[in-house]
């Protein structure tokens, strides 16, 4: 059966990265079908919009896209296209797997752990901010509700529960912020007695920083809100080598956005020098969401078996390969 997904090749390294994952999940048959649409600065630049509606039909039309990296103009539009897409589609829950690769730069061996982060409210969303007439004093509203943080603390433990992990670990400010947080801790405590197969424990977010950089290997899934979350997934990338392999799924009832989670990288745009890995990552993460789970499979053991044989690597990971050939190399593998 065939799949169309909607496709967004972004910014600055995306069309790039875009072009190379595309070439692997072809090289895979998974029956896969492509709807290129635009967001981001080239679709202001030819359209003068950064989500034309044309983008936004095809998510809802397709509910799934996978999405290249995104510039947002600076003092154009919206605060953050990341944002306004979540919000549009309601996709509330961000899963971020931070998984080990063979050579790689990491400090750690053997990390695997999965960050599900509350999307669509908190003090990330930057709802309520305000700046006094003399510039002296700023204040934002957060806003936690029950609602949100029932949905994707459920969702964390139904993700344990599928892919068979054994705990989830729940993070929080709420010894501080007793409102806010401490709603998310009460909802999340009433949730987890529903999953008595799924070890749940708490942890204050401060401690969990330190204990990622001190035992890593404690950790199964984190579920928290939406800030501690945007700051714990990247802390958990940096426990397996960077941004570079690091993937996200974005994920709401009625559609689904997954994307490699680090920028646009202009810098080095145009070089064929880019590392395609978290955008193939996050193609691991749609196939799987599309129940494409061998498939899945078979392209995370062909980045895996890939790296390990030091194939073309770009020079982020060591080597001297090119986006292109790097991609070649994995696509190969994952043809059989």
């Amino acid at each position: 059966m065939t799949q169309t997904i909607a496709v967004i090749r972004g910014d600055g390294i995306g069309p790039e990265i875009m072009d190379a994952t595309l070439q692997v999940l072809d090289a895979l048959k998974v029956g896969l079908t492509y709807d290129f649409v635009e967001a981001g600065l080239s679709a202001y630049e030819k359209q003068g919009e950064l989500l034309p509606a044309a983008t936004l039909d095809a998510i809802h039309r397709h509910r799934v896209a996978l999405k290249s990296p995104l510039t947002t103009p600076v003092g154009e539009g919206f605060s953050s296209i990341n944002v306004e897409l979540r919000k549009r589609f309601d996709l509330y829950a961000n899963v971020r797997p931070a998984i080990s690769f063979p050579n790689t730069k990491s400090r750690y061996e053997n990390i695997d752990l999965i960050t599900v982060r509350e999307n669509t409210e908190g003090a990330y969303i930057g709802e309520g901010q305000n700046l006094t007439a003399d510039g002296e004093t700023a204040t934002l509203v957060q806003k936690v509700t029950r609602r949100g943080s029932d949905r994707i603390v459920r969702y964390a433990f139904d993700l344990a529960r599928r892919v068979g992990r054994k705990k989830v670990t729940v993070v929080h400010k709420a010894n501080i912020l007793k409102s806010t947080s401490g709603l998310f801790l009460k909802v999340a405590r009433q949730v987890a007695t529903e999953y008595p197969d799924i070890q749940c424990n708490e942890m204050i977010v401060d401690n969990t920083c330190m204990q990622l950089v001190m035992r890593p290997e404690q950790f199964d899934v984190i579920v928290t809100t939406n800030l501690f979350g945007d700051i714990l997934s990247d802390l958990c990338a940096g426990l397996v080598g960077g941004l570079g392999l690091a993937p996200g799924a974005n994920i709401g009832t009625e559609a689904a956005i997954f994307e490699a989670v680090h920028g646009s990288a202009p810098d080095i745009a145009g070089k064929g020098i880019a590392n395609p890995v978290a955008l193939l990552l996050a193609a691991v993460q749609m196939l799987e969401h599309l129940g494409k789970v061998s498939e899945a499979n078979r392209l995370r053991q062909a980045i895996i078996d890939t790296m390990a044989a030091k194939d073309n690597l770009t020079p982020d990971l060591g080597g001297t390969g090119t986006t292109q050939s790097f991609a070649a190399a994995i696509a190969a593998r994952a043809a059989g």
